[in-house]
C-alpha cells in the first residue's frame, strides 16, 4: 500500500517507542501517532468521507495538522492544506474550487470558514486530534491507494495570478522523498525542525514529513521566533530544518543567539530568493557544524529540485545547486529552444516528482506542461558548465526599461550591501518615457536613515545607469509568501 499511514504502521511495529513528533515539550511515539491516525480516520468515515473526497485544514502548526494529513490518506481522501492567513473570501475561493467536503479549523479561525461543514480544533485537539473522536468509533482499515492517485491539493501562493490547485500524487511524493533521502542523507537519526507553516510545501516537503518515511523525528513549533528556534535546536538536539530567508535573518540578528548550544545542527535548507553572500558567511559563523543549503523548488514539484552541494557553497555562491536525482533541468528561450550553459532563460523541469497539472484547470495545465512532460516554472535562470542552477528572476519580475532587461535580483543584491538596508525589493513601475522604471522598496535597519540620493550614488558605483532605481520607497516590512518570496505583485499594485 502507498497510503501515508503504511510507513507509520511499519515504524510503529518495528520501533513503537521511537519518537515521531515533538511538540510543546511533549514526545509522541510512532505507536501513539499511529493510534491517533487510525482514531481520526474513524471520525472521517463517520463524517461520510470517501476515497477521493477533499479534506481541508485551516490551521496553524500542531500535531493535529499532521494527524489529519495522515488520517485523510488512511481513508483514501485528498488532503487540502489552506493558508490560515487568508481572509474568508480568499479561503472560500480555494475551498469551493477544490470542492472540499470537510474542513478542520483552529478555533481562532472558525469565522473564516463559517457556514461550512467544519470540525473546530481547540487547544486540546491541537495537541491530540483523537480527542475529537467518540469512543465508540472503530478504526477503519487502510484504504489501498495507487501510485497515480491524488494525495493532496495545494494551492499556489498567487505571486502572479489567482491561486491554482496543484495536484500531487503518491508517485510525486515518494519520488520526492527518495531524492531527498539521497541528497540530505535522511535517516532515523534525523531530527527535523518544523517552524514554517505546514500548509506550505517548503515546511511540509523540504524535507518535511519525508523524515517520518525513514523513521526520523519532527519537532513542531506553532509559531516562529528566534528564541523558539534556537531553544528547540538546543533542547531537542535537532539536526536539520527549513527556514525562510526572513527567518534566517531574524535568527542571525537575535541578540542572545550565542547563549544557545546549537552544535547538533547539521543543515538548514533555504530558498525563495537568492541568498546574499554575507548571510551565508554569517550562518557558517553562527552554526559552525551546519551547512546553509540553498535550494530551489516549487509547490508543483513538492519542493527541493536542487540543493547546494556540501563544500561548494562559496565556490558556487549565488547558486542553488545541481538537480537532485530523478529531476532534469533545461533552460529555454521564449520559443522553447534549449539554451547553452551561462545563458539566461526560463527554467524547465521534468521528472516523476513533478505535478501532472492543476485541479480543474486544463488550460493552465496545458500552458505549463508540454507534450514531453517538461514543466515551465516561470522562473528565469541559467546553468553553469557544472550543471549548477543560478536563479535570476521570475519572468514577471523582469523589468523592461527602454528596451533593456533589468533583473530585479541583481539590483537587490547591490542594495543589500548598504548597511542602512535591512530588506529590499526592486520592482518595475510604469513610465511614460521608458515603458518601465526600476524603483527600490526598502526596509531600514534599526536607527538607520536613507535618502534616494545616497542610494543612487551607491548603485551607480555598482550598476549600469539604466539599472539604478529611479525612486526610493521606505516601509516597515515587505509582503512575503510563506516560502519567503516577496509578493512583488502587491508592491507593484500599491505603488503604481
Amino acid at each position: 500500500m502507498v497510503n501515508l499511514s503504511a510507513f507509520i504502521a511499519y515504524h510503529a511495529r518495528r520501533a513503537p517507542d521511537r519518537v515521531a513528533l515533538i511538540h510543546d515539550g511533549r514526545e509522541i511515539t510512532y505507536a501513539a501517532f499511529l493510534r491517533r491516525i487510525e482514531r481520526l480516520a474513524a471520525l472521517l468515515v463517520a463524517k461520510g468521507i470517501e476515497p477521493g473526497d477533499r479534506v481541508a485544514v485551516f490551521m496553524k502548526n500542531s500535531p493535529a495538522f499532521l494527524e489529519i494529513a495522515f488520517a485523510a490518506s488512511h481513508v483514501g481522501a485528498v488532503f487540502l492544506p489552506v493558508n490560515f492567513r487568508l481572509v474568508a473570501e480568499e479561503a472560500d475561493y480555494i475551498l469551493d474550487h477544490a470542492g472540499a467536503r470537510l474542513v478542520f479549523v483552529d478555533a481562532e479561525f472558525a469565522d473564516s470558514v463559517a457556514g461550512r461543514e467544519a470540525v473546530i480544533v481547540d487547544a486540546d485537539a491541537q495537541a491530540d486530534a483523537s480527542v475529537l473522536v467518540p469512543a465508540d468509533l472503530a478504526a477503519p482499515p487502510a484504504c489501498p491507494r495507487a501510485p497515480d492517485d491524488l494525495l493532496r491539493l495545494m494551492y499556489t501562493s498567487g505571486t502572479t495570478s489567482r491561486p491554482k490547485g496543484v495536484m500531487i500524487s503518491y508517485d510525486n511524493y515518494y519520488w520526492k522523498c527518495a531524492s531527498q533521502v539521497i541528497v540530505l542523507e535522511l535517516s532515523r537519526a534525523t531530527r527535523l525542525l518544523a517552524v514554517g507553516p505546514l500548509y506550505h510545501a517548503a515546511t511540509l516537503d523540504l524535507p518535511g514529513i519525508g523524515v517520518l518515511w525513514v523513521g526520523g523525528t519532527i519537532c513542531i513549533l506553532r509559531d516562529f521566533s528566534p528564541h523558539a528556534v534556537l531553544g528547540a535546536i538546543q533542547d531537542h538536539r535537532l539536526t536539520g530544518g527549513w527556514l525562510a530567508p526572513v527567518m534566517t535573518g531574524a535568527v542571525l540578528s537575535y541578540p542572545n543567539r550565542d547563549d544557545y548550544d546549537v552544535s547538533s545542527l547539521q543543515w538548514i535548507t533555504a530558498g525563495g530568493e537568492r541568498t546574499p553572500e554575507p548571510r551565508v558567511r554569517a550562518f557558517a559563523k553562527q552554526f559552525p557544524n551546519a551547512r546553509y543549503v540553498d535550494a530551489y523548488g516549487l509547490t508543483e514539484s513538492c519542493s527541493g529540485d536542487t540543493f547546494m552541494e556540501a563544500g561548494r557553497e562559496i565556490e558556487k555562491i549565488g547558486s542553488c545547486g545541481p538537480a537532485v536525482p530523478h529531476v532534469e533541468i533545461e533552460i529555454r528561450d521564449d520559443a522553447g529552444n534549449g539554451l547553452p550553459a551561462g545563458q539566461d532563460g526560463e527554467i524547465c523541469l521534468r521528472g516523476p516528482k513533478i505535478t501532472k497539472g492543476y485541479w480543474r484547470d486544463p488550460d493552465a495545465t496545458a500552458a505549463a506542461i508540454d507534450a514531453d512532460g517538461w514543466f515551465r516554472t516561470g522562473d528565469v535562470g541559467h546553468l553553469d558548465a557544472d550543471g549548477f542552477l543560478y536563479l535570476t528572476d521570475r519572468k514577471k519580475d523582469m523589468i523592461l526599461s527602454g528596451g533593456e532587461n533589468i533583473a530585479s535580483s541583481e539590483v537587490e543584491r547591490v542594495l543589500f550591501e548598504m548597511p542602512a538596508v535591512a530588506d529590499a525589493a526592486v520592482i518595475g513601475l510604469p513610465d511614460e518615457r521608458w515603458g518601465e522604471k526600476p524603483v527600490a522598496v526598502v526596509v531600514l535597519a534599526p536607527g538607520a536613515a536613507l535618502d534616494h540620493a545616497t542610494l543612487e550614488a551607491h548603485c551607480r558605483a555598482h550598476l549600469a545607469g539604466f539599472k539604478v532605481p529611479k525612486a526610493l520607497y521606505i516601509r516597515d516590512d515587505l509582503p512575503r509568501n510563506p516560502s519567503g518570496k516577496v509578493l512583488k505583485r502587491l508592491l507593484r499594485d500599491e505603488y503604481a
